[in-house]
């Protein structure tokens, strides 16, 4: 059973809360490679949330290349793709931009900043 927190007050879609928990969940090391994800209609249950949310977070967790959707199977955790790999780096150092350049504007030192990342980074390794 998979621990995943949604918060429907969130300003965040609850489709991207739950994106996001399956691929915290991968970098835990809690999905890995080849793990089957629950089926749309039981995910949807367990969480308390339409079937279609379920399916749009599937849909995006595809689109990255994170899973694979197999008509009539299922999901499934899938290894990342050298090409795809350098288009995450890319996306994520476009995304990252904006808030460090938050981060300096409010007065964060680079040690502060590399703090955070370097914490957040031991906490998904479980150190």
């Amino acid at each position: 059973m998979m621990l995943i927190r949604i918060e429907p007050d969130s300003e965040i879609p609850i489709y991207l809360q739950l994106t996001h928990e399956l691929i915290e969940l991968m970098a835990r090391g809690k999905l890995k490679d080849g793990d089957p994800l629950p089926s749309v209609r039981s995910f949807a249950a367990d969480l308390g949330v339409n079937m279609h949310t379920v399916n749009k977070a599937y849909h995006e967790l595809e689109r990255k290349q994170f899973i694979q959707i197999i008509p009539k199977s299922g999901a499934i955790v899938s290894s990342i793709s050298n090409d795809m790999a350098q288009f995450h780096h890319e996306r994520i150092t476009t995304a990252l931009q904006p808030v460090i350049a938050e981060a300096l504007v409010i007065g964060m030192s680079d040690r502060e900043i590399k703090a955070v990342v370097s914490s957040i980074m031991k906490d998904l390794r479980g150190e």
